[in-house]
């Protein structure tokens, strides 16, 4: 479903300062954490952004921060594990605005238990948002691109728990192991079109999915780390838009860890 909360830009987009000037990118799970956080610094940089998640109030409240100072926001309510979802939101980015350069896909879902305690259910949720989700986002998102002949960025979040090994985390590490792998696959598909499609690999980040932590679990993982804090959404988000500017143009098929060097010592 399309929300009508447009707003015209007063950002002066001629490209001074603004390295993503007249770009526009699709965000998901951009309502809060690092998703939110990378919609603003999106905007920032001049992008046009087109939010999308399940829910509405917290994607409103960000399109209302990015009209405040200035940008241009779409606020899109959209399931990205239903592909009539994903097509809409796709198609009606390049029916407003007539392009699309950026996606970030960032929406996710987290499941946490030892294997014999873990749901069908749960399981296949992670599965479904996780990995199809995203799979049905690069699809649309490459195909769009493709027709327009421009190029494109394409950022996916993963995490660390991919190459690494935590009890408890079977079906989120499965779910985001084989987004590092179709990431890898679609850049060679895509690099003669001019598209690239990186990740990035976050360690733990103060987010709603971590609200519900013990404190002295976060401590000790914080005190893993090289720099003996937990990351912060604009930590990841910051490097999920590199990525997409020129000053990234070399780099695809690549997970860039953000981790605070928490993995120094090998993956776990």
């Amino acid at each position: 479903m399309t929300i009508p909360h447009l707003s015209s830009s007063a950002i002066n987009n001629d490209g001074h300062g603004r390295p993503l000037a007249e770009r526009v990118a699709i965000v998901t799970g951009a309502g809060t954490g690092i998703g939110r956080s990378a919609a603003m610094t999106f905007a920032r940089q001049g992008a046009s952004v087109v939010l999308a998640a399940r829910r509405l109030a917290e994607l409103e409240q960000v399109a209302d921060a990015i009209t405040e100072m200035g940008g241009t926001a779409m606020v899109m309510q959209a399931d990205i594990g239903d592909e009539a979802a994903v097509a809409h939101l796709v198609d009606a980015t390049v029916a407003r605005f007539g392009r699309l350069d950026i996606a970030f896909n960032n929406a996710g879902a987290p499941a946490f238990a030892p294997i014999e305690q873990m749901e069908v259910a749960q399981f296949d949720q992670v599965l479904a948002i996780n990995t199809r989700g995203t799979w049905l986002m690069l699809k649309h998102e490459i195909a769009a691109m493709r027709a327009a002949g421009n190029g494109g960025a394409i950022v996916n979040t993963s995490s660390i728990a991919a190459t690494g090994g935590t009890a408890g985390l079977s079906a989120y590490a499965a779910s985001k192991a084989a987004v590092d792998a179709m990431t890898r696959v679609l850049a060679l598909e895509t690099g003669a079109d001019g598209i690239r499609i990186n990740n990035v690999s976050p360690g733990m980040t103060l987010t709603a999915m971590s609200d519900g932590m013990p404190e002295p679990m976060l401590a000790a993982i914080a005190a893993h780390t090289g720099l003996k804090r937990l990351a912060l959404p604009d930590d990841v988000g910051d490097v999920a838009v590199w990525l997409c500017t020129d000053a990234a143009r070399y780099i695809t098929g690549q997970s860039i860890l953000v981790d605070g060097g928490f993995n120094i010592a090998g993956a776990r």
